[in-house]
């Protein structure tokens, strides 16, 4: 794991956190859309729309979305730890392109680019939270299986919603399910790796990681050996005392009486 500053892991912790600015602009600009709009039937692309009275606000929350996941996802990237670490940045990298699509091509504008960012958005944002879990999974367990847990969510939902599953939720509700859980999982990640600082972690085994039952084995054998060796010194030390008392008594048994009375 490469070497950051403690300014740099701030920056890009700060930058998570603010992607909870998106639930904020939405709030705004469903109330100014007024009782027309429902969170359960209406997707959020429509609060992008032209015929929304906050389009304009909606569209640059999308944009500058996509700016803090991706400048995040730079930022953290030496935090992040083993092959996951080089994965996740990619997956949401691809979410922040995607929502970054959707913001600067309306859902009434350019209808392919706009489809095409939102699947970006959905799969990338779930696939890279699974990918964020395993790769700070050896700094925090409980951070890792949140963000796992998170992802699983933002995954099933994504499918059901591209699917058109979305006869429980509603079209709107089965949306948000899939695409809350992305700055939610950013935010809480940003929190747990800002407090824990910049210093190197130990890449310890975790249950289940192939890399991590190889390393235990390793250092069990290296223990074994080395218990091997120090049981031989000991004989050998106490071959040794042994074999000196004996020679000991053998010249006290052997010498004049003379000597034996001294």
């Amino acid at each position: 794991m490469g070497a950051v500053t403690p300014n740099r892991l701030r920056w890009g912790a700060l930058a998570w956190l603010l992607t909870l600015q998106f639930f904020v602009v939405e709030t705004v600009a469903e109330l100014r859309h007024g009782s027309a709009y429902s969170r359960i039937d209406d997707v959020i692309s429509a609060l992008g729309a032209s015929d929304s009275p906050a389009a304009m606000l909606m569209n640059a929350s999308f944009v500058l979305q996509g700016a803090l996941i991706l400048a995040g996802a730079l930022l953290l990237r030496p935090v992040l730890m083993r092959t996951a670490g080089e994965v996740a940045p990619v997956l949401l990298g691809g979410a922040a392109a995607g929502v970054l699509l959707v913001g600067v091509f309306p859902i009434d504008g350019n209808g392919a680019l706009h489809a095409i960012g939102a699947v970006l958005y959905l799969l990338g944002g779930g696939l890279g939270l699974i990918a964020l879990a395993y790769a700070v999974r050896p700094r925090s367990e409980a951070l890792g299986t949140t963000l796992a847990l998170l992802g699983l969510v933002g995954t099933a939902t994504s499918v059901f919603f591209l699917t058109g599953v979305v006869g429980y939720l509603g079209e709107g509700g089965t949306e948000r399910a899939a695409a809350y859980v992305l700055p939610i999982g950013l935010a809480v990640a940003a929190v747990v790796l800002w407090r824990q600082g910049p210093e190197p972690v130990t890449d310890a085994p975790v249950p289940g990681d192939g890399v991590g039952r190889r390393e235990e084995r390793a250092r069990e054998r290296q223990r074994r050996a080395q218990q091997a060796r120090e049981r031989d010194a000991a004989l050998d030390a106490f071959a040794r005392r042994h074999t000196d008392t004996t020679a000991d008594d053998d010249e006290d048994l052997w010498s004049p009486p003379g000597r034996n009375r001294d």
